[in-house]
């Protein structure tokens, strides 16, 4: 049965609208991610979404904060992993620079050109709770700035990368290789200070 056949709990149509506004994100740019186009590829009525969201900014921001929890909820994991040996710093890297090569860059940039001035709100919360976290009992390491230069990379490349490496004869992966380099680089730092 289709979404437009049955009824569904506010909860469910707001995921529901959330799954096909991330699956127009990542089909066609954020610049697809309307009110209408949700509620076309839903089954639903432009009304139902606007009930939920607001307004498209509202979907929009409703979609970066539902995948910030997700994407850093799985960083969290993967740092946790590598600091206990079963995971490396490029698995990190390699989750940042995915999560905004799949349209998280993309639609920052859009919610920002847009005019949205809290449009980053959830993902900063999102990273600053997962910093926070990660910083607990580890308040020598330097979590914050390798927060930092890891997401403004990831966001770079995502934007320009590929094209600013072709532009300077080095290869796509360049900044990644960076990003991976410096984490790498800090990860060593901290257990020649711990040993």
């Amino acid at each position: 049965m289709s979404l437009a056949k049955r009824r569904l709990s506010p909860e469910a149509s707001r995921s529901a609208a959330l799954a096909a506004a991330r699956d127009l994100l990542l089909e066609a740019g954020p610049q697809a991610v309307t009110l209408k186009a949700v509620a076309s590829r839903m089954g639903r009525t432009h009304a139902n979404l606007l009930h939920h969201f607001g307004s498209a900014a509202g979907l929009q921001q409703a979609l970066m904060a539902t995948m910030a929890e997700r994407i850093t909820g799985e960083i969290g994991a993967a740092v946790m992993k590598a600091r206990a040996g079963q995971g490396s710093p490029r698995d990190v890297v390699d989750m940042t620079f995915n999560a905004f090569e799949r349209g998280g860059g993309a639609l920052a940039s859009w919610m920002i050109l847009s005019g949205n001035d809290n449009a980053l709100d959830p993902v900063l919360e999102a990273i600053h709770r997962l910093v926070d976290r990660l910083g607990e009992g580890h308040e020598d390491r330097e979590v914050h700035r390798e927060t930092l230069n890891l997401v403004l990379l990831a966001l770079g490349h995502a934007l320009l990368g590929e094209q600013m490496a072709a532009a300077l004869g080095l290869p796509p992966e360049t900044a990644r290789e960076m990003a991976h380099h410096q984490l790498s680089q800090s990860a060593l730092r901290r257990q020649e200070s711990l040993g």
